[in-house]
């Protein structure tokens, strides 16, 4: 009896976790409108080169740019709140140098079971610094990171659009900092 009830807890537990992954995966490739994000003002950017450049937030605006190895480049331009206890953080990828360049495997962080899964940002963090607290990249029931994964080479000048979900800091933290590996780090607002 105590089988057959573990059999049925975790077949529920399974469907609603596939059901809950679908539905932010589908969350963070919709939507956006992508397209008018190159005109987009950086004449309020400041920075120098060992700290990002960072903008007020808001629609269509960067709330951080990172920059990595290689010439690349992650624009941050949202950090979204939702009701389920979620953040996602939006932005793009793009290769500011001038030939193509492969997108590192070390930004999949180095935990054996992102690491099974391909290239992905599963190595991103976020740092409640107020709360003394580090929240990693959110995962499926078969342990694939929430998000963007299986990166083609970039050629020069090329972006692409980009997502990570982690779970949601405490409702009174709107001021985080975003880590990825290889990459420096920005401070964001999260919005929601």
């Amino acid at each position: 009896m105590s089988i057959r009830f573990t059999t049925r807890a975790r077949g529920g537990l399974a469907a609603y976790s596939i059901a809950t992954a679908l539905a932010f995966v589908l969350v963070g490739c919709g939507g956006g409108g992508g397209d008018d994000k190159p005109d987009t003002p950086a004449s309020t950017s400041t920075g120098s080169d060992s700290k990002p450049d960072a903008q007020e937030g808001g629609d269509g605006q960067t709330l951080a740019e990172l920059r990595g190895p290689s010439g690349l480049s992650l624009k941050i331009t949202e950090a979204q709140r939702d009701g389920g206890g979620f953040v996602t953080v939006s932005g793009d990828l793009k290769n500011d140098g001038d030939g193509t360049v492969n997108v590192p495997a070390q930004l999949s962080g180095n935990e054996t079971e992102i690491i099974r899964n391909g290239k992905s940002l599963g190595g991103a963090t976020l740092v409640d610094s107020k709360g003394k607290k580090r929240y990693y990249v959110l995962r499926d029931t078969e342990g694939r990171p929430l998000t963007t994964t299986k990166f083609p080479p970039l050629k020069a000048g090329e972006s692409l659009p980009v997502f990570m979900q982690f779970p949601a800091p405490p409702a009174e933290t709107a001021e985080v900092t975003l880590q990825l590996p290889m990459f420096t780090t920005g401070t964001i607002e999260i919005s929601g």
